[in-house]
């Protein structure tokens, strides 16, 4: 599809660019990029843009697919459809599949399915053998079939001499390492987070600490190690906050995610119940989310990711103790970041951009986006403004496990380009 873009923002922050372009997409590339008018012909379709956006693609550096083994969740296609259908151009698929992603073998299985779709799908592989944290799994191998990043997702690496020689093993090749961060031995069989809502509410909890104690153990590995890259994943709370901030002020290679659910909800939520509030790693008070605001303010969260997590409605309509954790989260995050970060003046959307685009490519060493003439098309076009409820009923994931369904947002994703492929995002 031939796209003409009049009058649209273009805001491509490692390009210094923010300004009011005319934009042909012609073949899956940027064909003209000018104040000028751009005459087109009559198989081009010409979109009045004066309320959109265009960025560099969306990336996601944490999602869940289910492929291969949990298909009846979530397959690489309808992850991917998901995907698109919320902005994002490229994911980072997780490694706890049946079979986790810890040899060759279902790398290129991953791979073999990825092809020809909407949007890129980058794999990353388990730092040990079927994620039990004892063996470290073939990191030279997986990288050399394109791994991007090493982590045990869904479980810790608990051990910490395995973590030690994961990081010995890692230093010659600058791989990057990746943690869950969860202390296993204080959180079994939790339900939500610890305190007084959970006491109250008769549920097991997982505190705080269990999080901080492997990364702040972890910190101290990789400084050890040789200061090795370290990004931690989906990070819940003020102590986490406070302590990639002093890790970074030292002068450590740390970066981390934090996802949308954890700066929007607390987890007085699930005092319904609702197993679509549970997660991994739970809810927290508002004084985290505070400090996860704040910690994406000033650059110690550098990445907004969703930790899409699909699961079937069979899996997660059960008492709240034996649900799985996890929400989906690629069709819902753009809309949420406006909402909650960009209209309550926390970040502008240059900054929006870098965490959702722009800094998670920049971690895992992949090449920039460029808006620029020649330049193959990896676009997001969204409307900052547009006022929409949320409709799990529309969304294109497998599953629909979300909090967040009925939500009233401001902003979300109107096209996504990439691959010489467009989609219209219907939300």
């Amino acid at each position: 599809m031939n796209l003409l873009f009049n009058d649209i923002r273009v805001i491509s922050p490692s390009q210094n660019i923010d300004t009011r372009l005319n934009i042909l997409v012609k073949d899956g590339f940027i064909a003209e990029m000018t104040t000028s008018a751009i005459s087109v012909d009559s198989q081009t379709k010409i979109v009045n843009s004066k309320d959109l956006v265009a960025s560099p693609g969306l990336f996601d550096m944490h999602v869940h697919f289910r492929q291969p083994g949990q298909e009846h969740k979530e397959t690489i296609v309808t992850g991917t459809d998901s995907a698109a259908n919320g902005g994002f151009t490229g994911v980072v698929c997780m490694p706890n599949t049946e079979p986790a992603i810890d040899d060759v073998t279902v790398v290129e299985y991953i791979k073999s399915k990825s092809k020809g779709l909407l949007t890129d799908v980058y794999i990353s592989a388990a730092i040990t053998k079927e994620r039990k944290g004892d063996h470290i799994t073939p990191m030279i191998e997986l990288s050399d079939a394109g791994v991007v990043l090493f982590t045990d997702d869904g479980s810790a690496v608990s051990r910490a001499d395995v973590m030690k020689l994961a990081f010995e093993y890692a230093a010659p090749f600058d791989y990057l390492l990746s943690q869950h961060c969860e202390e296993h031995t204080i959180t079994k069989n939790f339900a939500m987070n610890d305190g007084a809502l959970a006491y109250k509410l008769g549920l097991k909890g997982y505190p705080s600490i269990a999080e901080e104690m492997i990364v702040a153990r972890d910190l101290m590995i990789a400084s050890y190690t040789g200061n090795r890259r370290y990004h931690p994943q989906h990070i819940s709370t003020a102590g986490t906050v406070q302590l990639i901030r002093k890790a970074k002020a030292d002068g450590q290679r740390v970066t981390s995610e934090a996802a949308p659910h954890h700066f929007v909800l607390t987890d007085d939520y699930l005092s319904t119940y609702d197993s679509n509030y549970k997660m991994n790693p739970p809810l927290r008070t508002k004084a985290d989310v505070d400090a996860i605001i704040e910690g994406l303010k000033d650059g110690t969260i550098d990445c907004i990711a969703t930790d899409h997590a699909p699961h079937s409605l069979h899996e997660k309509h059960v008492e709240l103790e034996n649900s799985p954790n996890g929400i989906v989260g690629l069709e819902t995050s753009l809309g949420l970041s406006l909402t909650y970060l960009y209209h309550t003046g926390h970040l502008n959307l240059s900054h929006i951009i870098e965490k959702m685009s722009v800094n998670p490519r920049r971690i895992l060493n992949l090449e920039p986006i460029l808006l620029s003439v020649g330049s193959r098309a990896n676009l997001t076009i969204f409307n900052p403004d547009i006022e929409w409820t949320v409709n799990k009923q529309l969304f294109k994931s497998k599953s629909q496990n979300t909090p967040f369904d009925n939500l009233a947002l401001k902003g979300k994703p109107i096209f996504t380009i990439n691959n010489n492929q467009c989609i219209e995002c219907n939300l």
